[in-house]
């Protein structure tokens, strides 16, 4: 039997061990395990203990020696994150992101490497070198801001959906700019127009055959695989093709992590999607912990000592010039301020992947080594303070969202006007409404409680104001005595609620046209009062069968009466299931007879022009955007 050597298996032991103290450890005090993971590099590496393993040798048994192993696997890491960014996006989510991913994004990378290019190449940096650098420094953080989100549970508001986009435009960028740095290193003499000119066109070859490959092999590999029903077999199909793809590329001229993003998006369209995730994500999250032990083992302690006012005052100028780009854009696509200053704080510090670019175009020579090494230092000290800085931009933008409060506040309320339609929600569905109404020109005046919308839409010039649809003294405001209908936009259930029965309570006659979730909210909006509800699933299913039969050649004309016809069809069975499964109601109407409130006399008052014009035509254009939440 083979004699056995612990030494050769010191690193993996100890990054075990690192992993199994640092990730428990930095969940319960809620910080990003990446930071732990780079402190642990800082303290194992040669910088940390491995100073004192010449003096002390049994230091030696506790650091990491081998950085070429480590930053082998390390590597890995990188190809993984880019094959589970390939492998999540989807064409949907770049759709409904595209104004943000490629507005913001691009305004945000583009506009921060151009003024930390420009200050590097004024410090007497190689324009190359600079140019690099500038991008690798515009590029945040993936691996930590999404996570802090995350543990928040503030990836689907705002702040975090504006903050995703940045960050998914980022990770496609590095594709290419890997490309190029790996071409404009080669040191083959030649011209370097030419060599570029060359190796885009042998990489555009060798990206079409494994597209085309990765489409006729992937699903009929995981068929056949899936079809044993081997957990292990599947595990070792999903690590061939992420590997195998990997090295294609890179034997192809391309990068290794470009062949896994690419990979990644292949897979995303098939069955196996989300097998492949689950499967993949434990080995990405080793990986990828790989990867920052290895940042923090560059990470040298006694430089920060040296000059730490210089690295924290660079950090500082880092974070705020590249904030101040996110505020200067955030305008341009119309993202409320506190959402752009909280924004700005997450994507202000540098990212994983500077690491990847700069440490590639150091080891090609394309960067100064001095200069590379400031700059991942910079980076590192970044990438620390990201959780203190989410703290300080929640903090900011609470203060923010108050001062807009406070400024919708005191907004004076609008003049008299009678026969106005009054818009309870201002967001997506109310300003598609607001929007139809001033087209027929039909005064209307709109409620919104989140103040920084409502500060937003008035500096539009939009008759919003701030307050609760739901609260019968703020309906009152309003002039819902002399109102002509109520649209209720609102996306909550109870609010719409609230603000219904608050409505009529108030006014038994006045149209009520409302929003529901579906059937079942919308029958309950029927018991309440409104004239008519409009049930997202069943307007949604309206709308795609219109367009289908259009599609197939069905007249235009026959399409429209036929779904006018299924709509009605839709309200007199919600209407007729509320008045027989909820007899209460009606006898809530002989309660307001006997109070001396005039009945609610419904159909009648839809006959009269001017119910008719508000809750028809006009409630018609809003039953056709219903679906935009």
């Amino acid at each position: 039997m083979p004699e056995v050597h612990a030494g050769s298996y010191k690193e993996a032991i100890l990054f075990l061990v690192t992993a199994g103290i640092v990730v428990p450890l930095f969940h319960r005090l809620r910080i990003s395990p990446v930071l732990g993971f780079i402190g642990a590099g800082a303290l194992l590496g040669p910088f940390g203990l491995g100073r004192l393993a010449d003096t002390y040798p049994s230091v030696h048994l506790f650091t990491i020696g081998n950085r070429a192993e480590i930053s082998h696997l390390a590597e890995f890491g990188v190809i993984f994150l880019m094959f589970m960014i390939g492998i999540e996006l989807s064409w949907e989510r770049l759709r409904v992101l595209r104004r943000l991913v490629f507005g913001l994004g691009s305004l945000q990378v583009g506009c921060s490497a151009l003024i930390l290019g420009a200050i590097l190449y004024g410090l007497n940096v190689p324009l190359t070198g600079a140019v690099i650098v500038g991008i690798g420094l515009a590029l945040s953080s993936t691996a930590v801001v999404l996570p802090v989100l995350a543990e928040q549970k503030r990836l689907n508001a705002p702040t975090g959906r504006t903050s995703f986009a940045v960050l998914l435009f980022q990770d496609l960028a590095v594709a290419p700019v890997l490309f190029a740095i790996a071409v404009l290193g080669r040191d083959d003499g030649g011209d370097k127009g030419w060599a570029l000119a060359m190796a885009l066109g042998q990489a555009a070859i060798a990206l079409v055959l494994i597209v085309v490959a990765g489409r006729l092999a992937l699903r009929p590999l995981f068929q056949l695989v899936a079809r044993t029903r081997s957990t292990e077999l599947f595990m070792a199909a999903c690590l061939l093709v992420i590997v195998g793809t990997a090295l294609t590329a890179a034997a192809s001229g391309l990068s290794m992590t470009l062949g896994a993003f690419v990979a990644g998006l292949l897979l995303a369209e098939t069955e196996y999607r989300r097998a492949i995730e689950a499967t993949i994500d434990p080995f990405k999250g080793l990986l990828l912990g790989v990867f920052f032990v290895s940042v923090g083992m560059n990470l040298d302690p006694a430089q920060l000592m040296a000059t730490p006012g210089a690295i924290i005052g660079l950090s500082l100028a880092l974070v705020l010039i590249k904030a101040a780009v996110v505020m200067m854009a955030a305008p341009v696509l119309k993202i409320p301020r506190p959402v752009a200053l909280e924004t700005a704080l997450l994507l202000g510090p540098g990212g994983e992947f500077a690491y990847v670019l700069i440490g590639g175009a150091m080891a090609t020579g394309l960067v100064p080594e001095e200069v590379g090494a400031a700059a991942l230092v910079v980076t590192t000290v970044t990438m620390i303070m990201i959780p203190a800085l989410a703290a300080v931009g929640r903090r900011l933008k609470l203060r923010a969202t108050a001062g807009a409060q406070a400024t919708a506040k005191a907004e004076p309320w609008p003049q008299r006007v009678e026969n106005r339609v009054i818009v309870a929600g201002f967001g997506r569905v109310g300003r598609q409404v607001g929007e139809m109404l001033e087209r027929h020109k039909i005064p209307y005046l709109a409620l919104d409680s989140d103040a920084a919308r409502v500060a937003e839409q008035r500096r539009a010039g939009a008759p919003v104001y701030f307050g609760d649809s739901g609260n019968t003294e703020m309906l009152r405001r309003c002039d819902i005595a002399t109102a002509r209908a109520l649209v209720v936009t609102l996306d909550n259930p109870r609010a719409v609620e609230a603000a219904v029965a608050a409505a009529r309570a108030e006014r038994p006659d006045l149209t009520i046209v409302a929003r529901a979730r579906d059937a079942r909210h919308a029958s309950s909006l029927y018991e309440l009062g409104v004239d008519d509800a409009v049930p997202e699933t069943i307007e949604a299913s309206l709308q795609l069968s219109e367009a289908v039969l259009v599609d197939v050649g069905v007249p235009m004309g026959l399409v429209i009466a036929s779904i006018h016809e299924r709509r009605d069809e839709y309200r007199a069975l919600l209407k007729k299931r509320e008045s027989e499964s909820k007899p209460i109601f009606r006898a809530r109407r002989t309660v307001g007879k006997a109070l001396g409130k005039a009945p609610v006399k419904r159909e009648p008052e839809r006959q009269e022009v001017g119910r008719q014009e508000v809750g028809r035509q006009e409630v018609g254009h809003q039953e056709a955007a219903g679906q935009e939440a």
